[in-house]
């Protein structure tokens, strides 16, 4: 946590001249699960119910005989961004807060309006490196559970990470202590009705909370509440507990529409990759 302390105090030193314009767009542009799937999603006319398995519990990928994955909703955020900043008002929870009630610590305010001055260039995402906490979930190209009840586990796995996959442990273990600080924690499960409700702590500080840089710490709580509404929708809600960076817990969240026919595939990221605009602060 020195590190992002050290970095925190730069920030509060140099931050003074006025905000530049945050990145725009979807990142999801030009990739086949785009925010333009929305218009389509539209026109497949009424959901179909929330799926259960046979012994009640909400399935969470598609029906036995069909595929498809979640969206990663990049525009979406935890609270309402600043001017000029991401935000996809079609789709974060009407709940949300607005960036000025966020309660953050002054470093720790510091260093998110740093990172929506420089467009979000520094975003670890780009460089090829995990996305953890409520970032997964914003990433492109989608995600999906995979439910093992005979292991008592649920598996998240999404494309662009890259690759990467999180475990959810279902059988009512503890969280371990002393644990090493990882990007993705050690989360625990139980359902809640219809809602799958995942505890998670043992988060490091090298991910950004959100895709335009919420920031935390390794002590972070999380808490995410998962419901599949109907067949096309889920509701993701988190509940964001960190004492280093926060003055008190605060929630926020978006909804995540499912996408038919679509399958994980083969992603790489580069690292050459070279995108001026969010890596660099320049023009594409």
């Amino acid at each position: 946590m020195r590190s992002l302390y050290k970095t925190a105090a730069a920030v509060l030193i140099m931050y003074a001249a006025p905000l530049l314009s945050a990145q725009q767009g979807d990142a999801t542009q030009g990739s086949p699960l785009n925010g333009g799937r929305l218009d389509r999603n539209r026109a497949r006319g009424p959901a179909k119910p929330t799926p259960h398995w046979p012994d009640g519990r909400v399935n969470l990928g598609p029906l036995p005989g069909e595929t498809g994955v979640w969206e990663g909703n990049a525009g979406s955020t935890l609270a309402t961004n600043i001017r000029g900043g991401i935000d996809n008002p079609r789709m974060n929870l009407p709940t949300n807060i607005k960036i000025s009630e966020v309660p953050f610590q002054p470093w720790a305010r510091a260093l998110y309006d740093y990172r929506q001055s420089n467009t979000t260039k520094d975003d670890p995402h780009v460089r090829c490196k995990p996305s953890g906490g409520p970032r997964l979930f914003h990433t492109p190209y989608g995600f999906e559970f995979v439910d093992m009840p005979e292991f008592h586990r649920i598996y998240m796995i999404e494309v662009g990470g890259p690759h990467t996959w999180r475990t959810i442990y279902m059988d009512g273990r503890k969280h371990p202590k002393n644990l090493e600080p990882s990007y993705f924690g050690h989360s625990a499960g139980h359902w809640d009705g219809d809602t799958l409700v995942v505890d998670t702590v043992g988060f490091n500080e090298k991910f950004w909370l959100t895709r335009e840089g919420i920031p935390h710490t390794e002590f972070l709580h999380l808490t995410e509440r998962f419901t599949r509404t109907d067949y096309d929708t889920l509701t993701y809600e988190a509940t964001i507990d960190d004492p280093g960076a926060y003055t008190k817990e605060w929630t926020g969240g978006w909804l995540i529409r499912w996408q038919p026919d679509q399958e994980m595939y083969e992603y790489v990221c580069q690292d050459n990759n070279r995108d001026a605009k969010h890596m660099y602060g320049g023009q594409r």
